[in-house]
């Protein structure tokens, strides 16, 4: 795809419009003359476009290289042997914090780590998804810049939120340190804005990875949900261990199957081939496992904030070994991801 065509002749064509988009919000972010605008979680033109190309450098659906975005990150390429990417160490992690496991996902591991990045001032602030307050269950980008903004954010969603936005509000109030949480699309974006040296980008210091199978539409899971009788306000949290695990705030526990909503998954999501965030510094997920979250080390960044944490004793950290289910499980996922790497 050319790079400097127009947001009509490139993306609007070849990416939304054929469905491959994933609503990351990547083109309105970095458009210089804000001819885009926010439309049912798409972007459309509003205005003239100058046919910059920049919508069309960062998107993760560009058919961008990704071996060429790889080792601008890492120096080289991975090896046959690194089926989830390149990486240092592999482990399981739990969060020693009262604070953080009373709201936490799994483990708490992308919560007590950005804490201490933001209390030891590694970083000035945080871009990261929490929840709507007129919306239940609809994911938005939230800029943290204390402990209380990092907690309200704790927890995964299953639908997309355009956390680049959030980056947006990090550049207007000068933020100059800025830890950035995303699933692996958005993960590959940030890498892509680095390598045009986007103005946005420049700011971001630490890059924190979702594993991600895929992203649902907003209106398509609450349709299910509340078809089967679920107050939305009532949802306390929701998990994926093998089905959809709705927790109500009266502490019940409902389980939904996952193939009732398998069908609004993003169609963007289907020709992904990263599951385990393969561009970040660390890579964070479930991985099947109850009260701990697997990590993989990526990058000296990485490694220094985790071995930081550890050392203050706000985390357990344990080698994750490779004849253990959660790691052949990592394996596996990003195994089947790896085959719909169509452009990448």
């Amino acid at each position: 795809m050319d790079s400097k065509v127009g947001f009509e002749d490139g993306l609007a064509k070849d990416v939304v419009s054929s469905g491959l988009c994933v609503g990351c919000g990547a083109c309105l972010a970095v458009c210089p003359c804000g001819c885009l605008a926010w439309a049912y979680g798409k972007p459309e033109l509003r205005g003239e476009c100058r046919s910059c190309g920049l919508c069309v450098k960062v998107c993760p659906k560009s058919c961008s290289s990704f071996s060429e975005v790889e080792f601008h990150v890492f120096g080289r390429g991975r090896t046959g042997l690194e089926v989830f990417g390149i990486h240092r160490g592999v482990y399981r992690v739990r969060s020693r914090e009262d604070r953080v496991l009373k709201v936490c996902q799994d483990g708490g591991a992308v919560t007590s780590l950005l804490l201490h990045a933001l209390e030891a001032k590694l970083i000035d602030g945080a871009v990261l998804s929490g929840v709507s307050a007129e919306k239940p269950l609809f994911p938005v980008s939230r800029l943290a810049m204390s402990a209380e903004d990092v907690l309200s954010c704790a927890g995964s969603r299953y639908t997309c939120s355009p956390n680049l936005f959030g980056l947006t509000e990090a550049v207007k109030r000068g933020l100059g340190k800025v830890a950035f949480v995303g699933t692996p699309c958005q993960v590959q974006v940030l890498r892509l804005m680095q390598m045009a040296s986007a103005k946005l980008a420049k700011c971001v210091t630490l890059l924190l990875g979702l594993m991600c199978s895929e992203c649902f539409q907003y209106e398509g899971l609450v349709s299910v949900l509340s078809g089967l009788g679920i107050n939305l306000d009532e949802v306390e949290k929701v998990n994926i261990k093998g089905s959809m695990v709705v927790n109500l705030k009266s502490g019940v526990s409902r389980e939904v199957s996952l193939s009732s909503v398998k069908k609004h998954a993003l169609r963007g999501c289907e020709n992904c081939g990263d599951f385990a965030s393969e561009l970040a510094d660390l890579s964070l997920g479930g991985l099947g496992m109850e009260g701990w979250t697997g990590v993989v080390v990526r990058t000296k960044v990485g490694e220094d904030l985790l071995g930081s944490a550890k050392s203050a004793g706000l985390v357990d950290v344990e080698n994750l070994g490779e004849d253990e289910r959660p790691f052949r499980l990592l394996v596996r996922l990003s195994t089947m991801k790896r085959q719909f790497r169509v452009c990448l």
